[in-house]
């Protein structure tokens, strides 16, 4: 009765939501090297034209020419200085000062649209919050479905005549065997990353999940981010605390730092790794002068805020590095495969129900008198097999 009960609360939530998880899984697939794919095409051709010799320029002189709220350097030799401004992101050769052609800003609008679809369903203005619900919803949903869907596949006998049909693919099969044979397959082998990636984005659609870690943890919840400087920025100082950060932090692999008023000190936002590996990530406090005020490390958060910095890499993958990115996007796209399957599957019990229905009606046939009599076994009407019979 249990697992009766589990199997029809799988498909009731998996036909609810199927449409919903359709999009976020595609649109996952489509994120997966968001990353990668950005510093390829916008910074790629900035790279091309560094001639990577002498020393480096000024980046304080270069931000406060152009007016820029953000600063971001990187440790390799031949990648631009990126200048976030009002309207965009501007690349200046480290070397020269130089302002740089970069790549098409096109691909990050494209990004941003996948995005949107992903967490939104692609709605603007005001829907956005309704959409939101639905997005978290259903992603619950699928949380449930992943759980619920390991225990209906745990088979009755742990041998592997009874596993080995349920765990890898097979060919030679009808349609609804086939069917059968992928979803299994393929919820078997993603199912423990599937259900990280649906269990991390819950804090990120509902702020009781993320308050969640730190009731659980007993710990204070992180503060609110820096305030962007009102009015232009005064960037004087900055090759100062850039140097003290390089200095701190020997194996950095970038540094980012947002404008601040005058007399404020930076807060430099210091990376070791490859951008989305909190535990490589630190945070700086130094002042115009080049003196370190505060330096909080990854280490030095509480286990809450580590938490929840874990989690919202986690969804991505990006805290596990490349790896762990191609393991979450091939984790959206079996997500994919397991709502077409689910669906197909869903379709063909219908019809094998509607089927059944019509077989009964018609177990009963008249004969010239009017009376009614049951149908023989093995009649035209049965086909040879017992009248509403399971199909299998």
């Amino acid at each position: 009765m249990l697992r009766k009960a589990l199997f029809w609360t799988h498909l009731a939530a998996g036909l609810i939501a199927e449409s919903v998880v359709l999009i976020m899984s595609a649109t996952g697939v489509a994120l997966m090297y968001e990353r990668q794919i950005l510093g390829w095409l916008e910074r790629g051709p900035a790279r091309e034209k560094i001639a990577a010799a002498g020393e480096r320029r000024s980046i304080e002189t270069a931000a406060a020419e152009r007016k820029a709220v953000a600063v971001t350097i990187r440790a390799a030799s031949d990648e631009p200085v990126e200048l976030t401004l009002a309207k965009g992101a501007q690349f200046v050769d480290p070397y020269t000062g130089v302002e740089l052609a970069g790549g098409s800003t096109g691909a990050r609008k494209t990004f941003r649209a996948i995005m949107a679809w992903h967490r939104w369903l692609g709605v603007e203005g005001e829907g956005r919050a309704t959409a939101k619900a639905i997005t978290g919803a259903c992603n619950l949903a699928f949380l449930g479905l992943v759980i619920t869907g390991a225990i209906l596949w745990w088979p009755k006998q742990l041998t592997w005549r009874h596993i080995r049909p349920i765990v890898w693919f097979k060919g030679g099969l009808g349609a609804k065997a086939r069917e059968f044979n992928w979803h299994n397959t393929i919820g078997f082998w993603l199912a423990i990353p599937l259900f990280f990636v649906a269990l991390t984005a819950a804090p990120i659609s509902y702020r009781w999940a993320g308050d969640l870690i730190y009731k659980a943890t007993g710990t204070a919840p992180a503060p609110p981010p820096a305030t962007a400087a009102k009015g232009p920025a005064d960037w004087s100082g900055l090759d100062r605390a850039l140097a003290a950060a390089r200095t701190q932090v020997p194996d950095w692999t970038s540094l980012s730092v947002r404008g601040v008023s005058a007399a404020s000190a930076f807060t430099v936002a210091v990376d070791r790794g490859e951008g989305g590996q909190p535990q490589k990530r630190s945070t700086m406090t130094v002042s115009r002068d080049g003196r370190i005020e505060k330096w909080e490390r990854f280490e030095d958060w509480n286990l809450g805020r580590r938490l929840r910095s874990w989690s919202r890499f986690t969804h991505t993958g990006e805290a596990f590095g490349i790896l762990g990115q191609t393991i979450a996007g091939l984790a959206s796209m079996g997500g994919v495969f397991l709502v077409y399957t689910g669906v197909a599957l869903s379709l063909r019990r219908f019809a094998a129900w509607r089927k059944r229905q019509a077989s009964r009606n018609g177990d009963l046939i008249s004969f010239g008198g009017g009376g009614r009599e049951k149908a023989p076994a093995g009649d035209a009407l049965s086909n040879g097999a017992p009248v509403g019979a399971k199909h299998r």
